[in-house]
């Protein structure tokens, strides 16, 4: 175990993983960072380019995905089971959704609280909207409800890079 820890230790900085510079990534845009899928249909490929493999397809417009890095034309995601893949920057969206986690459904509440009013139920592995979080809690748009939940039964709002 001390050799582990002191492998850890001789580790350079630049393996530690940290949000980039926006200046040094091909769109200007920080990585990582959150964003969703546009269509319901998207290739997720080995590499970036289409004569890279196609590892599986996304089947779910709006599943948020996080950019963990990017070329100019490519972004390499990661998604909610954990998975990491090359799509074209054409096939992500600029809006940010979430996906609830666990097995049960989330509530949603009027306000930023815990004692705060029940305005609906969100189905596990649902996908919503994102308008903005504080505090710990998100406020959420689905299907024309809109309403607070503790930012921690979301996939989508973490700022650590979720997959490596």
């Amino acid at each position: 175990m001390l050799w582990l820890a002191l492998a850890a230790l001789a580790l350079p900085a630049s393996a530690v993983a940290a949000p980039r510079d926006p200046e040094d990534t091909p769109s200007g845009f920080p990585v990582p960072r959150y964003l969703s899928l546009k269509f319901d249909k998207v290739n997720a490929r080995a590499g970036p380019g289409d004569d890279h493999q196609v590892l599986w397809v996304y089947r779910a417009r709006g599943l948020p995905v996080q950019i963990i890095a990017e070329t100019r034309e490519w972004r390499r995601i990661c998604d909610p089971e954990g998975g990491v893949a090359w799509v074209h920057r054409r096939v992500i969206d600029g809006k940010q959704t979430v996906m609830t986690l666990g097995p049960e459904p989330v509530a949603l509440r009027r306000r930023p609280r815990a004692e705060a009013q029940i305005t609906a139920y969100v189905n596990p592995r649902s996908i919503a909207s994102l308008d903005k979080c504080e505090k710990g809690w998100c406020r959420l748009s689905l299907e024309g409800v809109r309403g607070w939940t503790p930012e921690t039964v979301l996939w989508g709002v973490a700022a650590p890079v979720q997959c490596r």
